[in-house]
């Protein structure tokens, strides 16, 4: 089984990741981007039978920082 878990900044947490990716495609010519948000997938490779609760429980202790950002998990 796989599952994928998308993590992305929070709303109202900076992202300079995003403004500078922002920035640069600026400078190539590409002056329609108002805004960028960066964020991760982590796919995951799961015995069978491992539970959404389970790949919930990864993201809270170790694959997202919570307190800055926030997942969504696809099984």
């Amino acid at each position: 089984m796989k599952a994928r878990v998308f993590v992305m900044l929070k709303n109202g947490v900076l992202d300079p990741q995003g403004e500078a990716v922002r920035h640069a495609l600026g400078a190539l010519g590409f002056d329609g981007v108002q805004g960028v948000r960066q964020g991760k997938v982590i796919e995951l490779d799961l015995a069978e039978g491992t539970s959404e609760e389970t790949v919930k429980e990864m993201c809270e202790k170790l694959l997202a920082n919570t307190v800055i950002e926030s997942y969504r998990i696809e099984l």
